[in-house]
Order: C-alpha cells, then structure tokens, then sequence
C-alpha cells in the first residue's frame, strides 16, 4: 500500500468546514493508522470535486443518526466508522465506485484478515475475491 498525505492546508480547509472532527490544537487527531487513511481519502476526494463538505457533513450526520437508532451510544469512539461508512455511501451514490465493488472489496478483506496472523499486514489476494460469501446487512 501506498502512503496518502494530505496536504496541512486541505487538512486545516477540512477541520474548519468539519466543526466537529476530532481535533486537537494541532488538528485532526487519529486513533489508528486506518482512521487518517479514511480522512486523508474523503479530503482527496474532496479536492477532486466529489462532494462538497457540506455534503459529506450532511451524509455523515445521517450515518451517525442511522448507528445511533441500532444502538451506537455515539460516545465518540465509533465516529471514523461512521466516517467510512460516509465515504463508501457518497462514492457508491457518486457512481466513483458500485456498492456491490464495495461488498465484495469488504469480504475479500475480511478473508484476508481471517488468515493473516494478529501483528502482520494484511495482503489481499486474488482468491480472496472469488467465493461469494452471504453479504452485510446495512440499511
């Protein structure tokens, strides 16, 4: 996998248009390395003209709603899920990708998680997209 970066201004553009982004004094602050992948893809996808932040921020409202009505306490630990779940929804909606591509990406990755040791990257490969396996429910 390739390093994203995120230029520190699209970054400081993104936290003043996203008020309630998990920020520090210095910014946005991330958990884990796959939490500032997912902003460092919506900022890019952002600067491409995608969807605009007003846009993300109105989907990402209603990916929080839509967790907290199955059960999401919102406590701030989950909102990069939502996130993702954000951006898989506007770049299915934007026909950047298909839900379906979505899916079979998500089991393929879990297949490959399922047989990587805990500590070592994940590699995905191509059998790992071949079997169909039941998909998620989301609604």
């Amino acid at each position: 996998m390739t390093a994203m970066t995120v230029s520190p201004e699209a970054a400081r553009r993104a936290a003043a248009a996203l008020p309630d982004l998990p920020r520090d004094a210095e910014g946005p602050v991330f958990r884990e390395p796959w939490e500032a992948r997912a902003f460092a893809l919506a900022v890019a996808l952002h600067g491409r003209g995608v969807f605009s932040w007003s846009e993300w921020a109105a989907t990402l409202a209603d990916e929080i709603a839509r967790a907290q009505r199955h059960g999401d306490p919102d406590t701030g630990e989950t909102y990069y899920h939502h996130w993702l779940a954000t951006l898989e929804r506007l770049v299915a909606d934007k026909r950047v990708t298909t839900a379906e591509t979505l899916e079979r990406t998500r089991i393929a990755w879990d297949r490959a998680a399922d047989r990587t040791p805990h500590g070592t990257p994940i590699e995905l490969r191509d059998e790992d997209f071949d079997l169909p396996r039941s998909p998620s429910t989301r609604d």
